[in-house]
């Protein structure tokens, strides 16, 4: 008897136990832990759930409204004017997560600072066969070729048409929203394409995307040669102008890190004499670091996450360097942290943006980024986001004209030394 009594309250405590776990698991769903997600539960998830059906839910849960509690205050120090635009914060969403338009509410209650959704083509398409989509998870990175799959811009216009009153609110309230376009696969005329998009589009965005950097659209890096950029940006631009209204949305163009130097140079080239509004660094990348260590790491497509945040952010350097710091930049690639924001920040990128960290932490990486690189830019001397685009080139300078002034001084030195000595003999 006494044996099934202690049976009895063993089983009741289990259950207490239990129920208080999942209650306290629930409470820190809730309120957005961030060790939490990034430790326990996206973890969890991630071995629960295949890699392209989590990026389903996750936009279906987000457009939903369905993501944790954010009471993070964006402070003034976080605020940018750049592109005729003020953001609210400078971490943004980056295109590729809402492909289709349908979580753009949701993701800026998670607290993104803008929202770019596409890459959207003019018309329908499924984008490559599955699988596609594969975790580098001991490398906390993501191999993809999607291939832009899309609804197509009249699904998307009806969508974004929608909310349009909801837009232009929130971008007064300094929460942009940026569309991404792109060609269909079997496109014969790629420029049709893009034109076709900023006509059905461009009046619903506050700044438009031309990707011409994509690794998952055959001959689509093509577009990024200094002929074939020139003539297609011309036309866009041209159609930009034409839209109805007073506000045209800036163009900015979408490039690959995996760009040679005259690749680079002749880009610079480009947007600057065009007056392009600004430029995306970076895309995915094709190439694959001798550090990968995930099984996964030989599968074709595009790489980003952690392994791609440092070529992206020299690739930010060397074009804002080529640009001479004239043109805007966002900066995207392997944004997991405050350090990684403002070190492309310091790079020269006005905004940044993320999309493979918010894989692998949930959504409280994004308070996460703001928190870290608000005490950043505090410890490091900046009142603000713009006060530290660009600092690395500053300080570099400032180190050569030193080294200059030192160098001078030095020679001075000598000069007289051997004079004295000559008056001397």
């Amino acid at each position: 008897m006494a044996g099934h009594l202690k049976q009895k309250q063993l089983k009741d405590a289990v259950k207490i136990i239990s129920s208080g776990s999942l209650l306290f698991a629930s409470y820190l769903t809730v309120v957005g832990d961030e060790r939490f997600y990034a430790n326990q539960l996206m973890p969890l998830l991630q071995r629960i759930v295949g890699a392209e059906t989590a990026h389903v839910l996750a936009v279906k849960m987000i457009g939903l409204g369905l993501v944790p509690l954010n009471c993070y205050q964006d402070p003034a120090s976080l605020e940018v004017k750049v592109l005729g635009l003020t953001f609210k914060n400078p971490v943004g969403i980056a295109a590729g997560f809402d492909k289709h338009a349908e979580a753009v509410d949701g993701l800026y209650k998670v607290g993104f600072g803008f929202v770019e959704v596409g890459t959207i083509t003019p018309k329908p398409q499924e984008g490559n066969p599955k699988p596609r989509v594969f975790r580098l998870t001991a490398d906390q990175g993501i191999i993809n070729r999607y291939g832009f799959n899309s609804c197509g811009l009249e699904e998307a216009q009806l969508r974004m048409k929608a909310r349009d009153a909801t837009r232009q609110q929130l971008s007064r309230a300094g929460l942009p929203l940026g569309i991404n376009l792109g060609k269909n696969k079997l496109s014969q005329d790629a420029g049709a394409d893009y034109l076709e998009g900023v006509r059905a589009l461009g009046s619903l965005a506050d700044y438009l995307v031309v990707n011409v950097s994509s690794p998952n659209t055959p001959g689509l890096r093509n577009l990024q040669g200094k002929a074939e950029l020139q003539q297609l940006l011309q036309r866009v631009l041209k159609e930009r102008n034409a839209l109805q209204g007073e506000f045209k949305p800036p163009v900015l163009v979408k490039i690959a890190p995996d760009l040679t130097a005259q690749d680079r140079q002749d880009i610079a080239d480009v947007v600057t004499e065009l007056g392009v509004d600004g430029l995306m660094v970076s895309n995915t990348t094709v190439s694959r670091p001798e550090t990968l260590r995930d099984p996964n790491k030989c599968e074709v497509g595009g790489l980003s996450g952690q392994p791609l945040k440092d070529l992206s952010t020299n690739t930010v350097r060397e074009m804002y360097s080529l640009t001479k710091g004239k043109m805007p930049i966002i900066g995207i690639g392997g944004v997991a942290s405050g350090q990684d924001a403002l070190d492309k920040i310091r790079a020269g990128a006005s905004l940044v943006q993320l999309y493979t960290a918010l894989t692998y932490q949930g959504p409280p990486v994004v308070t996460k980024i703001k928190r870290e690189l608000e005490q950043l830019l505090e410890e490091q001397g900046f009142s603000s986001v713009s006060e530290a685009v660009g600092a690395d080139h500053r300080e570099e300078k400032g180190m050569i004209c030193k080294c200059s002034s030192q160098q001078k001084t030095v020679t001075v030195e000598k000069d007289v030394a051997s004079l004295a000595a000559l008056s001397s003999s």
